[in-house]
């Protein structure tokens, strides 16, 4: 099986067996591209002259090497033009049936020195193996989709595999230009087993109508940092590939978070599997268009029915970073702000901090020296609550303890005037038990803002059963003014964004804790397979382990589903005080604090 793999086989030629024919060819590959539809093996052709095209266009290939590419790619119908190849990549339709029947075929027409690849990210590569003539040459090569962009490759081992199949195939993905990682055999694999049970939860939060559409796919993008939101994301991979993993995951973990969500069903049995057919979450102009149109789930653009009340003064109660980014963000919006903590100092460090923050967006250029000065004119330090009593809105950021927010909104009932808005920025508590410090519930409402306030466009508006539609309207009319991306969602624990994160972190911590893969595997799969502009426990040593922790046991305690219990070595790090980033020692350690 020593094999430099210089002839290739790909037996699939959809949207994902022709990128990797592509990869291939570009790479200098001879690459034998097998479909039993002549018109897929067309459009195959057709796709890499395009995409070829575009690339000499752009100047990263030479029309040379754009012809030598073309040269080396052929097509078929018949597998027996398998028969010279070194690797044989099999992309087909995902379904036991039509792999094994593939696989059958090819052991009797290719070489025994070949290496047969499944392209398969939800089905047992085992099982697969173990129905071959020679298993010890069967693995997985899971690519991600589009394959020429996209660097990950999950090289995914049978207990059954060679090593040397292993080797051959892993030194094959480098010299592609790709970043292998080694998996083992279970559903899902890294990168689609930590990414479908999240998109499973987004389509569960959709289908209970707890936030629109809209509202979860810009939560995630603008709060995450995600290039696509959850159900847009759905729409591109497929509804009925989406709910063959998830089916797959659940046979193998019964978590009930990997228990396809019954939209995915009725969506997929409806035949409205997302782009590929016109319509899924979203409706798209055509099947396979990206571009999508409105239909009757799409939310009216006029404005609400109800007005909102008038603000011109804010109040912000705390000291800390999350409070001084507010303020700022208030106060370069143009608003009056009063900045207020438990004493003058405290008032007075945080506006500093203000004032170093506008001082680099000087030094950057994002402002000007004069536009600084005014913005911090608007900002008026007190060493007192009593300071609200004129203010139109009044948005704590203290800390995340209900006792400790419970009492400042008692407070605040009395300071503040009239139908002044009272806001909590709670990332995790119930805002229904803030408004219930109160003697007038319907003015208390969540403002979840991401930390950093001046940079984060995302703030998750949170109204409770008492909220009045008044006090919401004037929320969502802030928002606007200090161009902020405000989404609906009602009160319960995590809101839109925790909810849907921290059980994908929890999960990511469980597969460590079960050896399936290192931290640094796991972080590269999310990271190139996934688009995440940062791992899973890269993340989780940035938020804190402790602040993670807190919002797991909110998360467990709520829903109370076994699989949400927080991973015991997230416990473990937490009691031995490896925090992450701020303790110097986390999931990784680091130089200084």
């Amino acid at each position: 099986m020593d094999t430099p793999l210089s002839t290739v086989a790909v037996v699939g030629l959809g949207t994902m067996g022709t990128g990797i024919a592509e990869v291939l060819a570009r790479a200098g590959r001879e690459v034998i591209g097998i479909d039993i539809s002549e018109e897929a093996a067309r459009l195959a052709v057709s796709s890499l002259e395009a995409s070829t095209a575009r690339a000499v266009e752009r100047g990263r290939i030479t029309d040379e090497e754009r012809r030598d590419a073309l040269a080396r790619f052929r097509t078929f119908s018949d597998l027996q033009a398998a028969s010279e190849a070194d690797l044989v990549i099999e992309v087909v339709h995902e379904s036991y049936e039509a792999k094994q029947q593939v696989f059958h075929a090819l052991d009797a027409i290719v070489r025994p020195t070949a290496v047969l690849a499944t392209g398969t990210n939800a089905l047992s590569v085992t099982r697969l193996a173990a129905d071959s003539a020679h298993p010890e040459r069967v693995l997985g090569m899971h690519f991600f989709n589009p394959a020429p962009a996209m660097k990950l490759v999950e090289i995914v081992s049978s207990v059954l595999t060679a090593p040397q199949a292993v080797e051959a195939v892993t030194a094959l993905a480098r010299e592609l230009g790709k970043e292998p990682v080694a998996v083992g055999d279970r559903p899902g694999f890294v990168a689609d087993g930590l990414l479908f049970g999240y998109l499973n939860q987004a389509a569960a939060m959709y289908e209970a109508k707890y936030a629109s559409r809209e509202d979860i796919d810009a939560a995630m993008r603008l709060g995450c940092g995600l290039p696509m939101g959850p159900l847009a994301l759905l729409d591109l991979i497929g509804i009925d590939t989406a709910r063959t993993v998830l089916d797959a995951m659940y046979a193998e973990s019964h978590d009930r978070l990997h228990a396809p969500a019954p939209i995915l069903k009725q969506l997929s049995e409806a035949g409205l599997s997302g782009r590929k057919s016109g319509r899924g979450f979203y409706t798209y102009e055509a099947p396979g268009s990206q571009t999508v149109v409105r239909d009757a789930f799409t939310p009216l653009e006029s404005a609400t029915a109800t007005p909102g009340r008038p603000v011109r003064s804010v109040g912000v109660a705390g000291s800390g970073t999350m409070a001084s980014g507010i303020a700022e963000v208030f106060a370069k919006a143009g608003y009056d702000v009063v900045l207020a903590a438990r004493s003058q100092e405290k008032a007075d460090k945080a506006k500093a901090r203000i004032a170093k923050s506008l001082a680099r967006s000087v030094d950057k250029g994002r402002m000007t020296a004069e536009a600084r000065e005014e913005t911090l004119g608007r900002v008026t330090p007190a060493g007192s609550l009593d300071a609200f009593s004129d203010v139109d809105l009044a948005v704590e950021a203290v800390a995340e303890d209900l006792a400790v927010k419970q009492e400042l909104f008692a407070t605040l009932d009395k300071v503040c005037k009239p139908g002044a808005v009272l806001a909590t920025t709670t990332s995790s508590l119930p805002v229904v038990a803030c408004a219930r410090a109160t003697s007038r519930p319907q003015d208390v409402i969540g403002m979840h803002f991401f930390n950093p306030a001046p940079a984060m466009k995302l703030v998750e508006v949170v109204r409770t059963v008492l909220t009045s539609d008044a006090v919401h309207a004037t929320v969502r009319e802030v928002c606007a003014k200090i161009r902020k991306h405000p989404v609906d969602c009602g009160d319960r624990a995590g809101f839109i964004v925790n909810a849907l994160l921290f059980p994908y972190l929890n999960n990511a911590i469980k597969m460590v804790e079960q050896h399936y893969a290192t931290l640094d595997d796991i972080d590269a799969a999310m990271k190139l397979g996934g688009g995440y502009p940062m791992g899973p426990f890269e993340l989780l040593d940035v938020v804190g382990l402790d602040v993670s922790l807190a919002i797991e046991q909110v998360l467990h305690r709520e829903f109370r589903d076994p699989g949400l219990a927080p991973a015991p070595l997230l416990e473990h790090l937490v009691a031995a005080g490896c925090l992450g980033r701020k303790t110097g020692r986390g999931f990784r350690e680091y130089a200084g604090r």
